[in-house]
């Protein structure tokens, strides 16, 4: 697998080896010792999560307060423009973001570890979104940063998503619960 640092250290990008002959092709999409050999990272995924979403769909952005969770996160159909967000108020990067673009066709991977927000934007007709993640899913303590705020200022190459209520009503982040 490749390791590509982004503008946030933390943030990684895995593009895992494919082998193509004239079958098709095959991935490991995840292996456990390769990754923390590539990155010094002990990631310990318990809980896998996929959702499917049509164009124009923008879902996040989420963490979870308490119990943070990590997240692997890959297309396994259609094309997102993927985001993470720092959300640790004691980081020299607190509320920068990056963005990269995640496809079934890239084959690449986005590591958003704990402590960063998450959220994507579908481009293509639709995508199947696969995460893997460090720790379970816990609703009461879900937070949503609010997609559209100007001080994020994330370039989501659209004007108008369909987002959900729970995401249009996401907090400013200079008003919202974060990390220590």
């Amino acid at each position: 697998m490749k390791i590509e640092a982004t503008r946030l250290p933390e943030v990684l990008i895995i593009e895992p080896v494919v082998h193509r002959d004239e079958r098709g092709d095959f991935m490991e999409a995840w292996n456990e010792s390769a990754f923390r050999a590539a990155t010094g990272l002990d990631a310990r995924f318990v809980q896998d999560s996929q959702s499917h979403s049509r164009r124009n769909v923008l879902r996040g952005i989420h963490f979870q307060l308490v119990r943070p969770q990590g997240k692997l996160v890959r297309v396994v159909t259609g094309e997102v423009y993927d985001v993470a967000v720092d959300l640790r108020r004691s980081s020299p990067r607190f509320g920068q973001w990056v963005g990269v673009e995640l496809s079934a066709e890239n084959r690449r991977q986005m590591w958003v570890p704990p402590g960063f927000g998450h959220g994507f934007l579908v481009l293509s007709g639709s995508a199947d979104v696969l995460y893997k993640a460090t720790d379970y899913y816990a609703p009461q303590y879900e937070r949503s940063l609010l997609w559209s705020d100007p001080d994020l200022a994330i370039a989501w190459q659209i004007e108008q998503p369909i987002v959900s209520a729970k995401d249009q009503a996401g907090r400013y982040l200079r008003e919202a619960e974060v990390y220590a």
